[in-house]
């Protein structure tokens, strides 16, 4: 054997992975776990950006549902209020919607809707509508 220092000896303990404590191996695993978080993280923003939008377009659905029932059962207001509300729901039901409130104010017709966000997070979207009959102005030609 030589008398020269021995170059390839590790001072201190080595870790079964293949380097020494505290060097730059002891950082192993440390990036996986900030990828993990990173992926929950951008799967929670999803999911509330998914039922934002969700939300948006029930309340869309919401209100095109209450004006399409109040223009129906505007229509039947001289029936009776009854007659009036009762088309109302046929046509809230139609536009899954369902009739939450239904009322006349002389001949016009106040009908509230309400429609389901749906999804884990759940709620319901509100529409209000009024409908009735329009004041001509001006007269013909």
């Amino acid at each position: 054997m030589s008398a020269e220092p021995d170059r390839y000896r590790v001072a201190g303990p080595v870790r079964p992975g293949g380097g020494t404590p505290g060097g730059p191996e002891a950082d192993e695993g440390a990036a996986t776990v900030l990828a993990c978080v990173g992926v929950m993280v951008l799967l929670l923003v999803t999911g509330v950006a998914v039922h934002v939008g969700a939300a948006m377009l029930a309340r869309q659905r919401a209100e095109t549902a209450a004006d399409l029932a109040a223009l129906a059962g505007a229509g039947q207001v001289v029936r009776g209020a009854e007659t009036a509300c009762a088309v109302a729901g046929i046509v809230a039901r139609a536009n899954a919607a369902e009739l939450t409130g239904c009322r006349t104010d002389g001949l016009d017709l106040l009908v509230e809707v309400a429609v389901d966000v749906g999804g884990p997070l759940g709620g319901a979207a509100a529409g209000r509508a009024r409908a009735g009959p329009v004041a001509q102005i001006g007269g013909p030609g």
